[in-house]
């Protein structure tokens, strides 16, 4: 019984790190999209 909650635990915190690692790279991505359309508005190139 405690080897089934520890996989659990551990399971679960394996895809608490991916998703975190998956919402801060969508993160880094939006804001890289938000200063290419800024600099183009400007008259610059991304």
């Amino acid at each position: 019984m405690v080897q089934k909650l520890v996989t659990v635990a551990l399971v679960g915190a394996c895809l608490a790190i991916a998703a975190c690692n998956t919402v801060r790279g969508a993160a880094t991505d939006v804001g890289s999209a938000a200063n290419c359309t800024e600099n183009a508005m400007h008259g610059g190139r991304c």
